[in-house]
């Protein structure tokens, strides 16, 4: 019994469903992802198991239990089965009748090597049985130690089966890979790059962002770069951006943040933000981020880190603690200064920690001053607010009193 991947089938919730499962008479087994990351000494995220049962004979022997079943992928044969709260995914065994790029046609088996054979990578072909014993059809468990991804087979006809598998190809390569990416599947994306105009950009996006958050982000978007993916996707990539803010990331101790790393290796300009968002489908959030720091870059590009205290105040009040520091490691991936660079460590160490100036005055304020509610009071405010921010965001009552009682004084005159 392998210990590293045995300790999967101690987790309690787990081991009653496949208790629960044994009910059907088939085999079951851990696959994929979880047997993989299990022998890399790492906690797996989610665990799915396949099994030789029909989804109707799982259902029934998960429900007869007292789980909850739903019916999340019956054409592909997978039902989620939820015990205490956790999902687990049970798929019957499959073999592939035919493929259509990101779809398939499939037929229900009971070959676990065949279904096996029909998975992405070797490392991810490894399953384990519910008595500890490892089965590896494809020589998984050797690539993982040597930290080689590479396809089952002929990388281009795993390809043509699925072409997302292009994008999970570096970003496999990317977070466990080590050393030089597999020749094979490298030349078999290549080949195939154009395909990945037909994926949807959200599932584009979803596999950048996992891509970008691995530990060898910068060195496979580099050769990503340099093998023309980036531009099937219509998308401008700075790899070497990429490797300086992964850098600063590292001197700062800050875990990676793959919104920033995209800021870094992909938008300059607010109009590059505003590409990407079309590209690859950005949530509101992830636009809104991004293009709050392209904004800023574009008025401070070329800055060095000479920063006062009152421009770094100024960073922290229009942009928020976030934007500013986003804004501040662009500039400073920009740069080229060194990672332990003490002007730029500082600065960034004064946004981490300093309180956030706050506007000391309120629309209540001024209306209680006798001006009336419209366009003339927001004027106001917006000037009020920006005669602060001159005087160095002042707190003491006396001089928020005469910045207002000056910003009062010199308002529009009625027409």
């Amino acid at each position: 019994m392998n210990e590293a991947a045995a300790a999967i089938l101690r987790e309690p919730k787990l081991a009653r469903l496949l208790a629960a499962l044994a009910a059907t008479g088939r085999e079951t087994r851990i696959v994929g992802g979880a047997v993989r990351d299990a022998l890399l000494g790492l906690v797996p995220f989610e665990i799915d198991l396949a099994t030789a049962a029909t989804p109707p004979a799982v259902t029934q022997a998960a429900e007869n239990a007292g789980f909850k079943v739903a019916p999340t992928g019956l054409a592909h044969g997978t039902v989620t089965v939820v015990v205490e709260g956790a999902p687990f995914e049970v798929t019957t065994l499959r073999e592939d009748v035919e493929t259509f790029g990101r779809a398939a046609k499939v037929r229900f088996g009971a070959d676990f090597e065949q279904d096996a054979l029909r998975r992405d990578f070797t490392v991810n072909a490894l399953s384990l049985g519910v008595d500890g014993t490892l089965y590896d059809y494809t020589g998984g468990r050797e690539d993982l130690a040597r930290r080689k991804i590479r396809f089952i087979g002929d990388s281009a006809t795993r390809i043509a089966e699925d072409h997302l598998r292009i994008l999970r190809f570096f970003r496999f390569s990317a977070s466990i890979g080590d050393g030089e990416i597999d020749p094979a599947g490298f030349r078999a994306a290549i080949e195939a790059r154009d395909k990945l105009a037909l994926l949807s950009r959200e599932r584009v996006r979803a596999e950048l962002l996992k891509l970008l958050a691995a530990p060898r982000a910068a060195p496979t978007l580099g050769a990503m770069s340099r093998a023309g993916i980036f531009a099937a996707l219509a998308i401008f990539a700075q790899p070497a951006r990429l490797a300086r803010l992964v850098a600063v990331e590292a001197a700062l101790g800050a875990a990676p943040d793959p919104v920033l790393r995209l800021a870094a290796a992909t938008v300059s300009l607010r109009e590059d933000a505003e590409r990407l968002r079309e590209a690859l489908r950005l949530s509101n959030a992830e636009y809104g981020r991004l293009a709050l720091a392209a904004g800023r870059l574009e008025t401070l590009h070329g800055r060095e880190a000479d920063f006062t205290r009152q421009e770094l105040n100024e960073l922290l009040f229009l942009l928020g603690r976030r934007g500013a520091l986003d804004t501040l490691t662009l500039l400073w991936a920009d740069s080229r200064a060194e990672p332990a660079d003490g002007a730029w460590r500082a600065a960034a160490r004064f946004l981490e920690t300093a309180p956030a100036p706050a506007f000391p005055v309120r629309a209540e304020d001024l209306l209680r001053r006798g001006l009336a509610p419209g366009r003339e009071l927001g004027l106001t405010l917006k000037r009020l607010q920006a005669a602060w921010i001159r005087a160095g965001f002042p707190d003491e009552p006396r001089r928020i009193i005469q910045l207002v009682e000056e910003a009062t004084q010199s308002r529009d005159p009625p027409k």
